[in-house]
């Protein structure tokens, strides 16, 4: 009646299945993954402002970083609320996909159906990007709360700096988490064009992200091993 036939449950099995070899690769394979090397360097940051009495740029940092969650918070609504509004334009949506070169023609329900999962996506990718933007708050609270760098009481400085370390490492996994519900959206969005299209566009979308993670120009600009040559400075 939907729709769904066996070549759907393949796909989103192996759209879901992605997400989650991505994410249990990305704990396996810490250390090597670009978003655990900065993690180190988030750390080193806090320990750093702890040795200052003025923490000006840290704040600004912690701002900067606050906006940009922001920003994706928002986004998200708006993706929100976009996706909402096909679901009372089903009609029209169902006559575009006709007049497509594609020859794949949904039922209705199977057209609500993928707009309710990526209703759920957009969703998920709210409650990240809110809940990251709401520990960089406590990341911020945290500097505040470190006592300056002349203070007598060592160890509670460097204690208090360690908490907002770890503070800002969870904001940004979190951020991470939610920039990623993004990126599958994309992929999920082949989906609309037929179930052998949502295989290829997650494929895509994986190589992407593993490629950012493990071999990346960001990732060889702060790994020890590599050195800059001539051509990479043009």
């Amino acid at each position: 009646m939907s729709g769904f036939v066996l070549a759907d449950l393949i796909a989103i099995c192996l759209f879901a299945a992605a997400w989650v070899i991505y994410h249990h690769m990305l704990r396996t394979h810490a250390r090597t993954a670009l978003n655990a090397q900065m993690s180190y360097y988030r750390l080193r940051w806090m320990q750093e402002m702890a040795n200052r009495d003025v923490r000006i740029v840290d704040s600004a940092i912690i701002a900067t970083l606050q906006n940009g969650t922001a920003f994706f918070a928002s986004t998200s609504l708006l993706a929100l609320g976009g996706t909402a509004a096909l679901l009372r334009s089903s009609d029209d949506m169902m006559r575009v996909a006709t007049d497509l070169p594609f020859g794949f023609v949904p039922t209705r329900a199977m057209f609500e159906i993928k707009v309710v999962g990526l209703l759920i996506l957009f969703g998920y990718a709210f409650f990240k990007f809110a809940w990251a933007y709401r520990l960089f708050n406590y990341c911020a609270i945290l500097i505040g709360a470190t006592p300056p760098a002349k203070s007598e009481n060592d160890d509670e400085r460097r204690r208090i700096a360690t908490y907002a370390g770890r503070m800002n490492i969870a904001a940004a996994r979190q951020f991470t988490r939610g920039q990623r519900a993004f990126f599958f959206a994309l992929a999920y969005l082949g989906w609309f064009l037929g179930p052998y299209v949502l295989m290829i566009t997650t494929a895509i979308v994986l190589f992407f992200m593993w490629s950012r993670q493990y071999r990346s120009e960001a990732h060889d600009a702060i790994d020890p091993t590599k050195h800059m040559s001539d051509s990479d400075a043009s």
